[in-house]
């Protein structure tokens, strides 16, 4: 299909438009997507199983109805990847774990049945780590999803096969979620977008703590208008999230225009807590040197966060122990080392941590709220290391020191998900060995559109600057490279197992394919 490449490699915002105006087929997009996996999945492992009867029957009935005139959602037609943490009706949900191999729910979760509604079609899932437990994005169901700039190298995560997949152009639209950076890291890594939203925002209904505000669901989009399509179709109240509030999503499709000039800048290096690698801090330093002219004012601050470590610690292990405790109970050996690890370590408090923690979160809120009383962005890097392979879990020592866990590398983005304000990785150019660079922009306290907007002014002063422009992978590079072997399954003699199928589907809504589980 000579049309595929430009068409699969059109924003989601334009794709719908064409769409609407009848230019473009959702039967013909679909194809065009499909192709585009067929081609370049074997090479990064970004997704996993896939519907493509079904998603060709939906795309067919969206044609259909745009040629009666119907009234179209705002994803009508628009292919989607759900990452593997959402429940799909039909379609495998593993959560990446070998407990989940033949799991696939009845029902959509309401994040997918809000894009659903919306007129997206599912076509496959992304790959995770298992549970979501890190950053870089492998389990022994589905193996290792390697960065489209260098499949050798992680691609992030938790949302890794996600980002991998928007960066090679496979789907238009493409979800995530975010705790301590599963959203902004992966997006940093592999040269996208991705937005950790207020709490309440877009309804999480799978979360057991309800309450809690630091797990997160979000968009990722090779744009920041194909993010906020994506908050238009999924922001808005749900009592399966008690933290949601009721708002106008719509407003997310008209972003308000930021005069970058007028604004006061802040910007930090580290938090004054995290590890960054020297040579990051440079390519940091170099980025804040060339934007700088942009703003009234920007001003590197000192930032006292406390024992914002031991806090993140405490809440991510109690949101860990509430979701794995059967599983934990029943056979510990059947997690893997990040997942377990996390249980063991929440089990292993107290009622005085978790109240600690909860007091030292408030507390670093009013820190936060202290420093944007006197500006109205905070800038930083997303990712403390360069894409590291993916055969190595996680960044285990940043600067020759060593680091205390498994995902204390990922302190850059888990201390702003203390102070529960909005945060986009936004692309800006590559770092010093020529992988994609992330700037992390935290807005102020509840300022989604706000730091949407000046995402997006920025991602178009950018766009003038080769240094500082999105990159993009060399995919012809890409397919001639000989696939990796990236299977990461230490005992599965069979060879569903492996590939986490059932052996048989039963129709069409229990049909799965496995697209390069290697």
């Amino acid at each position: 299909m000579n049309h595929a490449p430009e068409l699969v490699e059109l924003t989601a915002p334009e794709l719908r438009r064409l769409i609407g105006s009848r230019e473009v087929s959702p039967v013909d997009l679909l194809e065009a997507c499909i192709e585009r996996i067929e081609e370049f999945n074997p090479r990064v492992n970004a997704i996993t199983a896939t519907c493509y009867d079904r998603a060709r029957l939906e795309a067919r009935s969206a044609e259909q109805a745009v040629r009666r005139g119907e009234p179209l959602g705002l994803l009508h037609g628009l292919p989607l990847g759900v990452k593997d943490l959402e429940a799909t009706a039909g379609l495998l949900t593993t959560y990446g774990s070998p407990i989940y191999r033949r799991h696939i729910p009845q029902a959509d979760n309401v994040l997918v049945a809000r894009l659903r509604a919306a007129g997206a079609i599912v076509t496959g899932k992304t790959n995770i780590p298992e549970m979501g437990a890190g950053a870089n994005s492998r389990n022994t169901v589905w193996g290792a999803t390697g960065n489209p700039f260098n499949p050798n190298l992680n691609a992030g995560g938790s949302s890794g096969g996600s980002a991998a997949a928007l960066a090679c152009d496979m789907l238009p639209v493409c979800t995530g979620s975010d705790t301590g950076g599963s959203l902004r890291i992966p997006a940093a890594k592999c040269g996208v977008v991705g937005f950790r939203p207020s709490p309440g925002l877009v309804p999480s209904s799978r979360k057991l703590l309800g309450w809690t505000p630091i797990s997160v669901v979000g968009p990722m989009g090779r744009t920041v208008a194909e993010a906020s399509l994506q908050l238009a179709a999924s922001a808005g109240m749900s009592a399966g999230d008690p933290l949601s509030y009721p708002l106008d999503p719509l407003a997310f499709l008209n972003l308000p225009r930021v005069d970058l000039s007028r604004l006061r800048v802040a910007w930090t290096e580290d938090f004054g807590t995290c590890a960054v690698d020297d040579r990051i801090r440079q390519v940091f330093r170099d980025r804040i040197a060339a934007i700088k002219p942009l703003f009234a004012e920007c001003s590197e601050v000192r930032l006292d966060l406390g024992e914002a470590h031991r806090c993140f610690d405490v809440l991510r292990a109690e949101a860990f122990v509430a979701s794995l405790q059967e599983a934990y109970q029943r056979d510990p050996a059947s997690l893997g080392p990040n997942t377990r690890a996390n249980y063991e370590m929440g089990a292993a408090m107290s009622l005085l941590d978790s109240a600690w923690a909860q007091a030292e979160q408030t507390r670093l809120l009013a820190r936060f709220q202290a420093l944007f009383a006197d500006y109205d962005l905070l800038l930083a890097p997303t990712t403390p290391v360069s894409p590291f392979p993916w055969t190595e879990l996680y960044a285990s020592h940043i600067n020759g020191e060593p680091q205390a866990n498994y995902y204390r590398w990922l302190a850059l983005t888990y201390v702003s998900t203390l102070s529960t304000h909005p945060s986009l990785s936004l692309p800006c150019g590559r770092d010093h060995l020529g992988m994609p660079f992330g700037l992390q922009l935290i807005g102020p306290f509840r300022s989604d559109l706000h730091t949407l907007g000046v995402g997006q002014a920025l991602e178009q002063a950018f766009a003038t600057r080769p240094a500082l422009q999105r990159p993009r992978p060399d995919l012809q590079r890409l397919a001639e490279a000989d696939p990796p072997l990236r299977s990461i399954v230490t005992a599965a003699p069979d060879p569903f197992e492996a590939r986490g199928l059932p052996r048989q589907a039963g129709g069409d809504e229990g049909q799965t394919q496995a697209v390069s589980a290697v």
